[in-house]
């Protein structure tokens, strides 16, 4: 889930430059430098020298202009909606915050607090920008370059190992392991139906007691646990039937139908350890039982993204060297640069600093990444109305449901408050890769805005269009695990 609160900090702001509306012709720039209605004589100086400098040119751009017109549906105007409306008066457009748009609907448009918004055809043409050179905290959003960076670094089908070793011998007639179990592993999803199923694989070797501890490695996590310690003890209560609880059996039961496996397993699994559950270095001289196979890292980043899970992500973060690693691989790979991409956590959680422009590259590298490996945004993020997670009741109307995929990002309070909004949209005419970063404001103010925004900017490519995506839960993904054996294991010789 996402963080709706923070520590409050200072604000980082960066000087905005630029006029309310740009429009062609020096009557209308003169209009637009008296409304700043600062008449100095060392203001009126500046201004002639910057007309003459940029030859009579409002400035703001920070992208290149349009190179051709975008071609818009001609049919019959869509029907208006009554989600598009007004943001209202009491956070008004700053008048340095110009609007750049073909649509002039889109130029209409009011923009909440200390915003910046860049809507960019598949192609690059510019849809509409407003400040998109400018730094934001994208909050969660950051989520997006930490599986950009894991995808890069290891691929779609990569999986955590979690690695089950004995330092004892074991007793075919009387099912008594005798010495102790080691686990090591950091699969950030291990949960309970997980240790069942070390136990089921043990019982399958014909392992029912072990008359030993249970240890587990300084990195080894279950069910999200903070603690080695805490995840060893759960580990050890789940692996005896006789102490596990109601809740691990019911998610054992629902893993079996899920993953396919109803039927499959015979009885209860079950082991009995005579000694403790704790925490230590793994021995080198150990024997391997078996390896438990997380889902493939795909749809971990999927759960991920669905409910902006801060564990995970951070976890998943680690896995390529932190935060700073992360935007080291955003910013040689996706051609960012360092100005315009820091980041201080792998989670977006606390103050991280990026332009839309910034984010619009990520999108635009991710997304050529994924097509590589036949792979599409919706296989790692939300679609809207349809995915269950932060997006599930967005853009959920009959008209728009799964015509948007993407992350949020929500901070209650650090930076003034701050949401955000990126991925793909889809409309009749096309798909849309936008950037919304909102800060300085009610969350719930710009999540309206947002939704407004979006359906607004569909609306002028002939109406939303669903994206063509086939649900299938995340419980259903994440059942993705499997094990295997070194050709040596216990029971195997």
């Amino acid at each position: 889930m996402e963080q709706m609160t923070s520590k409050s900090g200072i604000f980082e702001s960066a000087t905005q430059v630029g006029v309310a509306r740009a429009c062609p012709g020096l009557s209308c720039q003169v209009s637009a430098i008296r409304m700043l209605n600062r008449p100095t004589k060392t203001l009126n100086f500046v201004i002639l020298a910057l007309l003459f400098s940029t030859g009579f040119a409002v400035a703001q751009d920070v992208r290149p202009p349009l190179t051709q017109d975008i071609q818009v549906y001609r049919g019959p105007d869509p029907s208006p909606t009554p989600l598009v409306q007004k943001t209202g008066s009491s956070n008004p457009v700053p008048a340095t915050s110009a609007i750049r748009t073909m649509f002039p609907a889109l130029a209409e448009v009011s923009i909440p607090g200390y915003s910046g918004v860049l809507v960019e055809t598949l192609k690059g043409e510019v849809v509409m920008e407003s400040n998109s050179g400018l730094l934001f905290n994208p909050a969660s959003n950051v989520k997006i370059a930490t599986a950009y960076a894991v995808l890069k670094t290891f691929g779609p089908e990569f999986r955590f190992m979690t690695n089950v070793y004995t330092d004892g011998t074991f007793d075919r007639s009387t099912g008594v392991l005798n010495g102790n179990i080691y686990v090591s592993g950091k699969d950030p999803v291990f949960g309970y139906e997980h240790g069942v199923t070390i136990a089921n694989e043990l019982n399958r070797m014909g392992v029912r007691t072990v008359t030993g501890d249970l240890v587990v490695t300084d990195n080894f996590v279950m069910n999200y646990a903070g603690s080695p310690l805490v995840s060893a003890q759960t580990l050890l209560s789940t692996l005896d039937a006789s102490n596990r609880t109601p809740a691990a059996t019911r998610i054992w039961l629902n893993f079996l139908t899920n993953s396919g496996r109803a039927g499959q397993v015979s009885g209860v699994p079950s082991v009995t350890f005579t000694g403790k559950a704790y925490s230590q270095p793994i021995p080198s001289d150990l024997h391997l039982l078996f390896t438990h196979e997380s889902a493939p890292i795909k749809e971990i980043l999927k759960a991920t993204l669905c409910y902006s899970n801060n564990f995970l992500a951070e976890r998943l973060g680690d896995l390529v060297g932190g935060a700073y690693a992360v935007a080291r691989i955003v910013q040689l790979n996706a051609n960012v640069p360092a100005n315009e991409f820091s980041i201080a956590t792998s989670s977006g959680l606390g103050y991280n600093r990026v332009t839309p422009n910034a984010m619009m590259s990520l999108l635009r590298s991710l997304r050529d990444d994924l097509a590589r490996y036949k792979m599409t945004y919706a296989d790692i993020m939300p679609v809207a109305g349809i995915d269950k997670g932060t997006l599930e009741g967005r853009f959920d109307e009959d008209f728009s449901r799964g015509s948007l995929v993407g992350k949020t990002g929500t901070m209650g309070n650090t930076d003034g408050g701050v949401s955000a909004l990126a991925g793909e949209v889809n409309t009749k005419n096309g798909r849309l890769l936008f950037v919304i970063f909102n800060q300085h404001g009610g969350v719930a103010k710009f999540r309206s805005f947002q939704n407004n925004l979006m359906t607004l900017v569909q609306n002028q490519f002939g109406g939303p269009m669903p994206l063509g995506y086939s649900v299938e839960s995340l419980d259903a993904r994440l059942a993705r695990s499997r094990v295997s054996y070194p050709s040596t294991a216990l029971g195997n010789e």
